[in-house]
């Protein structure tokens, strides 16, 4: 079994929060060009309401990392799943711009919350040199980025509202948040230790640290750009109808859903760092090669093969996150928390400031080449994989700067 029978009912509620988790984070990519269209907002403007999601998200996952052994994982779930409830509740109610960008920012802080719960929670479950558990996890995720849109799609088709899709989200974050009250966290225990503040500041000195770091800063910056911008160029560069652009976004995250359900099974034959730079590589080939369509190609045929390189994108982002989040776990095995923390806050700052600059490359010189930017930090996502798995068999010799 991918975790012990006695744990198994907490897992399959941890996956239904990360379900939710994924449709939250990928449904304001999908209702992007009906935003444009109702509301008004320019792509700066969207930026900016983006990147707060963002800053709430860094803030909150490397806080959560320093601070939930103090709260208590069922608190941290809870809070975390009622501050996205009412971000949700009240977003896109109005055009205001200031507002939307103030409820997003709540909802960034709860997803923060749950990226960090949920993450440890798994690495307690499966123990060191797994990834399992976490590749699946975070197939949650997908499974919810993949309805999201595909919902937004079919309310935008029917001619109904669009904003519906997140007053029922909101609901089902309330309900779940009831439901983790009955779950048996006791189970996992407690922490493999509380480091020292000293212990702390060691962790700064460790390359590994600063590695998980910066590529989830890449990677999630790549990944939430193309989640969130993908509806709208299709839109803008290949015509397509807006239903079409949301279609994209479900796509991108079929992608992600096929390689984190479909790597684990190969997962016992090849080893995990291999996988990691392989598909790092897919990724950076495809988003590449999308990039040439969407600059010498229009017309169905261009948004066909622009389609497929979409799928295939999505297929090599799908084990990145996990697996690093695994290795990260691993070679940190007394500071877990800290570590998992801190590389997932790498990965809220990439997703900040990435729209930024998405944005305003996308005002001055238009979406073609803001997309590109993507493609280009592709290409670095590989070659920090690269030095991130010579780096994590070093893992035995740290221990001794751990208080445990």
């Amino acid at each position: 079994m991918i975790v012990e029978k006695r744990l198994l009912s907490l897992y399959i509620c941890l996956f239904a929060v990360f379900a939710l988790f994924g449709i939250s984070m990928t449904v304001i990519g999908a209702t992007l060009p009906k935003i444009f269209a109702e509301f008004g907002w320019s792509y700066m403007t969207a930026g900016m309401v983006i990147a707060a999601g963002s800053v709430g998200y860094f803030l909150s996952s490397y806080l959560a990392g320093i601070l939930f052994p103090f709260l208590g994982l069922r608190f941290l779930i809870s809070l975390s799943l009622i501050l996205i409830c009412c971000g949700l509740e009240f977003f896109a109610k109005t055009p205001t711009a200031w507002l939307n960008t103030m409820l997003y920012f709540i909802i960034g802080v709860g997803q923060g919350g749950i990226e960090i719960a949920v993450d440890w929670a798994v690495l307690r479950m499966e123990g060191p040199g797994g990834g399992k558990a976490m590749s699946l996890m975070h197939g949650a995720f997908s499974i919810g980025a993949v309805v999201g849109p595909l919902v937004i799609a079919i309310l935008i088709s029917a001619n109904l509202e669009w904003t519906l899709v997140y007053r029922i989200m909101g609901v089902l974050f309330l309900c779940i948040a009831i439901f983790m009250q009955f779950m048996p966290f006791k189970l996992l225990g407690k922490g493999r230790g509380q480091i020292t503040n000293r212990s702390r500041r060691d962790l700064f000195h460790q390359p590994m640290y600063w590695l998980g770091f910066f590529a989830l800063f890449v990677y999630v910056g790549v990944e939430l750009g193309i989640s969130n911008w993908i509806a709208e160029y299709f839109v803008s560069v290949f015509g397509a109808p807006i239903p079409t652009g949301s279609f994209m976004v479900s796509l991108f995250w079929a992608g992600l859903l096929m390689g984190r359900f479909g790597i684990p099974i190969i997962q016992k034959s090849i080893k995990r760092e291999r996988i990691l730079i392989a598909l790092s590589t897919l990724m950076a080939i495809s988003l590449i090669a999308f990039n040439m369509i969407g600059f010498i190609g229009d017309g169905k045929l261009a948004s066909v093969i622009a389609g497929i390189l979409v799928i295939l994108a999505g297929f090599g982002c799908s084990i990145i996150y996990p697996t690093i989040m695994s290795i990260i776990g691993d070679y940190f095995l007394h500071a877990q928390s800290e570590a998992v923390g801190f590389a997932a806050m790498g990965g809220g700052i990439g997703g900040f400031l990435f729209p930024y600059m998405m944005s305003a490359v996308s005002t001055g010189w238009g979406i073609r080449i803001g997309f590109a930017i993507y493609a280009l930090f592709s290409l670095l996502m590989v070659v920090l994989n690269i030095f991130l798995v010579p780096v994590s068999y070093t893992h035995l010799t740290l221990p001794t700067i751990y208080s445990v």
